[in-house]
């Protein structure tokens, strides 16, 4: 085992540390960079609890060591807000009842984001097929699929208004 420097940039802050080189992704989120948003669960990539988004796409960062991140760009949990806002998707998920005790909501989130920026109009199926892999003893799910449709009716719904409005 050795020591190693790595400098990742995470929700536009860099962050330039030496880790051992086995330290995983989320050890280093969350013990050195100070962002506990990210939640440890099972350490073996089934809860998706750790899931963070790194160079634009969701993984899960129990899975990663620290020093495959060097030089990469990462967006947690805490990096969702716009200008400290919470977006229409973090809306959705207080108002459907998306989450309950909270832990497993930072990686659903973070997948979805992932997922809606490449799918933006999913079917039911296709949105529980995509968080299938997230792990959650509190919801049952319906408020977070419900949370997820929401955010897809409000975007097309302001897509329709800013189109007629150019018109």
């Amino acid at each position: 085992m050795g020591r190693h420097q790595v400098e990742v940039t995470i929700n536009g802050k860099v962050y330039q540390e030496e880790v051992d080189s086995r330290m995983l992704l989320t050890d280093f989120i969350r013990d050195v960079c100070g962002l506990t948003g990210t939640h440890v669960g099972c350490e073996h990539g089934v809860c998706g609890a750790c899931t963070v988004n790194v160079n634009g796409a969701a993984m899960r960062g129990c899975l990663m060591f620290a020093v495959q991140a060097d030089g990469q760009e990462i967006k947690t949990v805490e990096g969702l807000t716009e200008n400290g806002k919470l977006t229409d998707l973090q809306k959705n998920f207080i108002e459907c009842h998306g989450l309950q005790c909270g832990f497993c909501t930072a990686g659903i989130l973070m997948s979805t984001e992932d997922y809606l920026e490449k799918n933006p109009n999913p079917s039911t199926k296709e949105i529980k097929e995509m968080f299938s892999g997230h792990l959650c003893r509190c919801t049952g799910y319906e408020g977070i699929v419900k949370a997820i449709e929401k955010t897809i009716e409000n975007k097309k719904t302001a897509i329709s208004s800013s189109n007629s409005k150019g018109e």
